[in-house]
């Protein structure tokens, strides 16, 4: 298998970008270390979308999140020699779990830059895994320079949080359960919904369904103001935001253009992208505890908050949506379990 980890653009050679057959063989090598996470349902989220609704429960996922299959296939991958220089990266939170986590795994030392704003159960996870952190202003310092100048002074080994080829097929794998899954329960989905960032968990789930499901329709999800995703897809090429057009609590999404080597693979298989209100995220947050009792953070439940709050066709449809994390401060998660009521009982 290939490694490419260079600079790419909006028509990336087919060659460097994975394929389906990688995100099997990523299956196959995080057996026994990635979680098998369910697909869950409710009878009353059923009922309010007039359809059948199951979700992906990626908050039950090593480290709390499903970024642990892209880091964890990455570094797994690590020969010998390089995993004695050790590996450095930058995240807002799950990434920097998710590496921090592998790396113990693998026995590779760590180096995670982390924003200062970072929330705080994100910083500890990380450090809890034995990870050095290293914190950044987001306001005046550019993280994937300060990641490159430290793994540059070390020999270390960067690893991207979606731009990287083993990582995109690892996040793949949440695809590739869906797929077994559902054909265990005897349905295909007409519509799949993903949070978006810079794109990774899209372009390796996209992979998974559009091979086993061609006709099911794709659609990432992301916040008010960072829906560079559904611009880019309008355009037909990559569009960022400035971040000015609003600030959004989804702290994990919060990339300001989609991946180079991430756009290129959605813009074949993704139909479109939906943009959703801090507003509709807290509901989705609330009934995802409520019927489903799970913890799920703000970026987690994008996807969710699309569906229930009807920007994506239900009636007489299944549709499956992911929800990608669970990692959010305690303090937070009560601010929104107590801002409104569940969606469903309406």
């Amino acid at each position: 298998m290939s490694d490419p980890q260079g600079a790419a653009s909006d028509t990336t050679a087919p060659e460097l970008l994975p394929k389906p057959s990688d995100v099997r063989g990523a299956a196959e090598r995080l057996a026994g270390h990635a979680v098998e996470t369910p697909l869950l349902r409710a009878d009353a989220l059923d009922e309010l979308i007039g359809g059948r609704l199951l979700l992906k429960a990626e908050p039950l996922q090593r480290t709390g999140s499903f970024k642990f299959r892209g880091a964890c296939n990455r570094l797994l991958q690590l020969d010998r020699a390089t995993r004695q220089s050790g590996v450095v990266t930058y995240s807002s939170g799950n990434h920097a779990q998710a590496v921090a986590a592998a790396a113990k795994l693998v026995g590779v030392p760590a180096v995670i830059v982390m924003p200062r704003d970072a929330p705080e159960v994100k910083i500890a996870g990380t450090r809890r895994h034995g990870a050095e952190v290293v914190l950044y202003d987001r306001a005046s310092e550019a993280r994937e320079a300060l990641g490159k100048r430290i793994a540059d002074e070390r020999g270390a080994t960067l690893v991207k949080p979606y731009d990287d080829f083993n990582v995109i097929a690892g996040q793949g794998t949440v695809g590739h359960e869906i797929v077994s899954q559902c054909e265990a329960f005897g349905c295909r989905p007409d519509a799949v919904v993903v949070p978006a960032g810079g794109g990774g968990l899209m372009a390796g789930t996209s992979l998974a369904i559009a091979d086993a499901w061609p006709e099911t329709r794709l659609h990432t999800a992301e916040p008010q103001g960072y829906d560079d995703h559904a611009m880019s897809f309008e355009q037909g090429r990559r569009v960022g935001v400035s971040g000015a057009q609003g600030q959004s609590f989804c702290d994990a999404l919060l990339a300001p253009k989609p991946g180079a080597l991430t756009f290129p693979i959605n813009v074949e298989r993704v139909q479109s992208g939906v943009a959703v209100s801090d507003a509709e995220v807290g509901a989705a947050m609330r009934a995802a505890f409520l019927h489903l009792k799970l913890v799920v953070e703000p970026g987690g439940a994008v996807a969710l908050a699309a569906v229930l709050a009807g920007k994506i066709a239900t009636a007489g449809r299944t549709v499956v949506a992911v929800l990608s994390g669970g990692n959010v401060d305690p303090a937070t998660f009560r601010v929104v379990l107590n801002q409104g009521d569940d969606p469903a009982a309406s």
